[in-house]
C-alpha cells in the first residue's frame, strides 16, 4: 500500500499542510472589472464594461433620446386621435359618482314615483356633477350594472347545467348591441323630430343603461323565488324605469328646450320620450326570460 509522501512508512510523526479552502459557489463581481486566474475577466465584468461604455457614448445618448422624442410623439398622436372621437373631460364628468349618490341613484331607479323635481341643476351654465345632483346621469351604474348582469347570467346558466363560454358571451354582446342600438334610434329621433336639446350620445347611453338595473332585481328575484317572482320582479322594474326614462327625458333634457315650440313638434317630442320608455320592457324581458326556468 503506499503512503503519502509526508509520512514515513512506519507511522513518523510529520506535520500536515493544511488543506485549501473550497472555491466559493459563486464568483465575487463586486469589485467592478476584476481579473481571474489566467488573465480573463470575471463573468460580469463585460457587461459592467459595455453598459459603462454605452451610456458614455454620445452616439448612443443621441439614439436613445431619439427615441424618447418618437415615443412622447406617438402619445402625442394617441392623445388627439382618441380626443377625435371620445372627450375624456365630458367622460370623466359621467362617472364623477360617489357612495352616496350611488345608494340614491339605484333607490330612485327602484322607486322613482315619490322623486318631485327632476330638473339638471347647474351651475353657470355648467351642469353639475352626478355626485352633487341626483339628476344627472351617470355611466358607473350602467358600466358596473352591466359586468354584474353578464356575472348573474353566468351564474344562472350555471345553476341550470347550460353555462359554456360561447353561451355567456353571446349574452354579453347581445345586450351590448341592444344598447347600442338603442342609443343609435334615439339619436336619429331626436334628429328627426329636431328636438334642440343638450342631449348627447353620452346622456342617452347611460339613460339606455339604467335598464341592467332592473334586469339584475329581475333575474336574482326569478333565481330565489321562481318563474312568478320573475314576472312580479320584472312587472315592477318595468315600470319604475318607464317612469323613470319619461320624467328625465321629458322634463331633465328636453322640457326647457320644447317651451314654446310649435305643437306638431312638441307632439313628436312627446311620442318620442314615450317611446323610448315604452321601449325598456321589451328588451329586459328579451335579455332576461332565458335566464330564468
Amino acid at each position: 500500500m503506499a503512503y503519502h509522501s509526508g509520512y514515513g512508512a512506519h507511522g513518523s510523526k510529520h506535520r500536515t499542510r493544511a488543506a485549501p479552502d473550497p472555491p466559493p459557489l459563486f464568483d465575487d463581481t463586486s469589485g467592478g472589472y476584476s481579473i481571474q486566474p489566467g488573465g480573463y475577466p470575471a463573468p460580469g465584468a463585460d457587461v459592467a464594461f459595455n453598459v459603462n461604455h454605452l451610456l458614455g457614448d454620445p452616439v448612443a445618448n443621441v439614439a436613445m433620446a431619439y427615441g424618447s422624442s418618437i415615443a412622447s410623439h406617438g402619445k402625442d398622436i394617441v392623445h388627439k386621435e382618441l380626443h377625435r372621437f371620445v372627450s375624456v373631460n365630458k367622460l370623466k364628468y359621467f362617472f364623477a359618482v360617489d357612495t352616496a349618490y350611488v345608494a340614491k341613484k339605484l333607490g330612485l331607479l327602484v322607486f322613482p314615483y315619490t322623486h318631485q323635481n327632476w330638473e339638471v341643476q347647474y351651475s353657470r351654465d355648467v351642469p353639475l356633477p352626478p355626485r352633487q345632483d341626483l339628476n344627472a346621469p351617470d355611466l358607473y351604474i350602467p358600466t358596473m350594472a352591466f359586468i354584474t348582469y353578464v356575472l348573474l347570467a353566468g351564474m344562472a346558466l350555471g345553476i341550470q347545467k347550460r353555462f359554456s363560454p360561447e353561451v355567456l358571451g353571446l349574452c354579453a354582446s347581445t345586450a351590448l348591441v341592444w344598447v347600442v342600438l338603442e342609443v343609435l334610434a334615439l339619436l336619429l329621433g331626436v334628429y328627426l323630430a329636431t328636438v334642440r336639446s343638450n342631449l348627447s350620445t353620452f346622456h342617452l347611453l347611460a339613460y339606455s343603461g339604467y335598464k341592467y338595473v332592473g334586469m339584475i332585481l329581475s333575474v336574482l328575484t326569478g333565481l330565489l323565488f321562481g318563474s312568478d317572482g320573475y314576472y312580479v320582479a320584472l312587472a315592477w322594474t318595468s315600470s319604475a324605469l318607464m317612469y323613470f326614462i319619461a320624467r328625465s327625458l321629458r322634463t331633465a333634457a328636453l322640457g326647457p328646450d320644447s317651451m314654446g315650440a310649435p305643437a306638431p313638434r312638441q307632439r313628436l317630442q312627446l311620442y318620442l320620450t314615450l317611446g323610448a320608455a315604452a321601449f325598456q320592457p321589451l328588451i329586459i324581458y328579451w335579455l332576461t326570460f332565458h335566464l330564468v326556468r
